[in-house]
């Protein structure tokens, strides 16, 4: 039998060597091919397990202990994961034991910290177990460079972004950065959020909120996420500003520097 030639050989296949994403399954008829099917219902699978796995936070303290960082165990207000996921709202705010833990460590340790790290389990625990440990190693490194006081790594069971605001402003940090899982998508589960805030408070929208999404090793390295992070918290110590009023205009290096490294920007050259 001869080969196809050139002409009639489907080009979406060369394509889709490039992206997860779902292009070119083919057809049986109407419907999907049964690889194709399987392969979504195996996806959708994956996505909904993410949203229900139980949040380690147990080998994460320990994995941080070993680090000589001291952590806080803290939980939302929203007692379960049925709550959690029917009341966005109650994942903003901590529980009132929590909240007054807070309380007591500022008691016996004082407020005032330069940079407060949360982690949050989010809609997927299954991100903050799997990329949390490395991202924060090549952030730490960074933070300490820089010479800025930290406070105790909190983390928070049923948390949502917004939680951070609250353990920002009772521990008095003048940044806050949280680690939160992402919503699942199909060809990412485990996708890792990194929500930015300078000063900190109960009741600010994310319209005050720098985001880097995607940190995972499909998407986003960790590398480059903590060049972003760290962009953004210097330029906000700098301005005293965070949200849509900073905006990331870091160049990215490159072999040979030749350019401008945001895409976004007009050259300059």
């Amino acid at each position: 039998m001869s080969e196809k030639s050139p002409a009639t050989e489907n080009p979406w296949q060369q394509l889709r060597q490039l992206t997860p994403a779902r292009i070119a399954l083919g057809r049986a008829g109407t419907s999907l091919p049964t690889s194709a099917q399987l392969d979504f219902q195996f996806a959708h699978a994956q996505a909904r397990d993410a949203v229900h796995l139980p949040f380690n936070h147990t080998a994460l303290r320990e994995a941080l202990h070993d680090r000589q960082l001291p952590t806080l165990l803290l939980h939302s207000a929203a007692a379960d994961r049925h709550t959690y996921l029917q009341r966005p709202d109650l994942g903003r705010r901590l529980h009132e034991d929590a909240a007054q833990l807070l309380v007591d460590y500022a008691e016996e340790h004082g407020r005032g910290y330069d940079l407060a790290i949360v982690i949050a389990d989010g809609l997927s625990s299954l991100a903050v177990q799997r990329h949390s440990l490395p991202f924060l190693d090549r952030l730490l490194e960074q933070v300490l460079e820089e010479g800025w006081s930290l406070a105790p790594i909190t983390l928070v069971e049923q948390g949502r972004v917004a939680v951070a605001d609250e353990i920002g402003e009772r521990l008095g940090a003048k940044m806050t950065v949280i680690l939160i899982g992402e919503r699942p998508g199909l060809s990412s589960p485990d996708s890792l959020g990194l929500y930015f805030t300078y000063g900190p408070k109960v009741g600010l929208n994310d319209a005050y909120r720098n985001c880097i999404s995607n940190v995972r090793l499909e998407g986003l390295s960790y590398g480059m996420a903590t060049f972003r992070l760290m962009y953004l918290m210097r330029e906000a110590c700098r301005r005293q500003l965070s949200g849509v009023d900073l905006k990331d205009e870091a160049e990215v290096p490159t072999l040979e520097d030749s350019g401008p490294g945001n895409f976004l920007l007009p050259d300059q050259r």
